[in-house]
């Protein structure tokens, strides 16, 4: 969320957003839509529909014959990213978002959702390991894992390294995003094909609400909160994540960046301390996300670990050497904070 002076400005910023879409969706449909709308919906898929018009911005060319993928929007005012496309593999518009998967000249397959970078092959490792292997490592036995979100199965991956989980449950609220990686994205899909693993098409609160005091660790890969994501971002969907934890449990969520996002990470941190005996911010590195860098929220239930700054396990040496970033050195590192970032989420000199 971009550093507002007030909460008014951004959501009115939300609102115009929702109002192009609902204009965008709701005009006259193209010849090619109607003749698909007409068909039987067993027969309809994904492929049947263009790519909507309202993110044609997103893929510009030029100078002639080079096509660049250009990521700007109001969650970092003032900057963008920009990626040489070699070939636009899939983009069409689900039910509730737009999808773009496309080959880069540099940074491989990329994944993007409502215009906004989720992964690309050269570098999702950074964020996949730690939003997985902090949590996972920082308990000493856990044995039931809840994803919410996640529906590229790059945490799926991660966490399928763990002999001693028995069971893996994932709830993707977007179905085309599932289907979509195992398509185009097999290098983080191949998640998906873990026997412990159980895929949840829903609505994550809702499952969580439904089962109490299930998990030992829940992970929440979550897109930016616009659209759907939204809810992600607020302290009921913490709640039901506590509710949803055993005693002892640990949760990992997308935490923004700091350079970026302070107004959204201080008062979510500070709202949801009451609820867990520890509440603590890491980040790691990464360059295709805004300012090279992305954050994770950890908190712990009370009746476990204090805290998740220290491993309580460590990867066996097999393991390591699968791994491409996360160790337990890094592990440690991630909780260490800039002096403006520590002072600005807990208060701290």
């Amino acid at each position: 969320m971009q550093r507002h002076a007030a909460t008014s400005s951004l959501i009115l910023i939300l609102l115009i957003l929702a109002l192009a879409t609902t204009l965008a969706e709701t005009s006259p449909p193209s010849p090619p839509t109607q003749r698909a709308s007409k068909q039987s919906e067993a027969s309809v898929t994904m492929a049947d529909f263009p790519p909507p018009k309202d993110y044609s911005h997103l893929i510009v060319e030029h100078p002639p014959g080079e096509k660049w993928f250009h990521e700007r929007g109001p969650l970092w005012p003032g900057q963008a990213f920009t990626l040489q496309i070699k070939e636009v593999l899939y983009h069409q518009k689900s039910k509730f978002q737009d999808v773009l998967v496309f080959e880069s000249s540099n940074y491989g397959r990329v994944l993007v959702l409502d215009g906004v970078v989720q992964c690309t092959e050269r570098d999702e490792c950074s964020y996949q390991e730690m939003m997985a292997h902090i949590p996972l490592y920082a308990h000493p036995n856990p044995k039931k894992v809840l994803v919410i979100g996640g529906g590229d199965g790059g945490v799926l991956r991660e966490i399928a390294r763990h002999p001693g989980v028995e069971e893996i449950v994932i709830c993707e609220l977007d179905q085309d995003v599932i289907d979509v990686s195992k398509r185009y994205l097999p290098f983080m899909a191949k998640g998906f094909d873990d026997p412990r693993v159980k895929v949840h098409v829903r609505d994550g609160a809702k499952f969580m609400e439904e089962n109490q005091s299930r998990f030992d660790v829940i992970v929440t890969d979550s897109s930016d909160p616009v659209g759907p994501a939204c809810v992600l971002f607020e302290t009921p969907f913490y709640k039901a994540m506590h509710g949803s934890l055993r005693e002892g449990g640990i949760v990992c969520t997308q935490g923004e960046c700091v350079w970026l996002h302070i107004d959204l990470i201080q008062p979510l941190v500070k709202a949801i301390q009451p609820l867990f005996r520890t509440v603590e911010y890491a980040y790691c590195t990464i360059p295709s996300y805004p300012s090279g860098q992305i954050g994770f929220i950890i908190a712990t239930k009370a009746g476990g670990v204090e805290g998740c700054k220290v491993p309580s396990r460590e990867p066996e040496a097999s393991v390591q050497k699968e791994l491409r970033y996360y160790t337990p050195e890094i592990h440690r590192a991630a909780f260490v904070l800039p002096a403006f970032a520590k002072r600005a989420i807990f208060g701290e000199d």
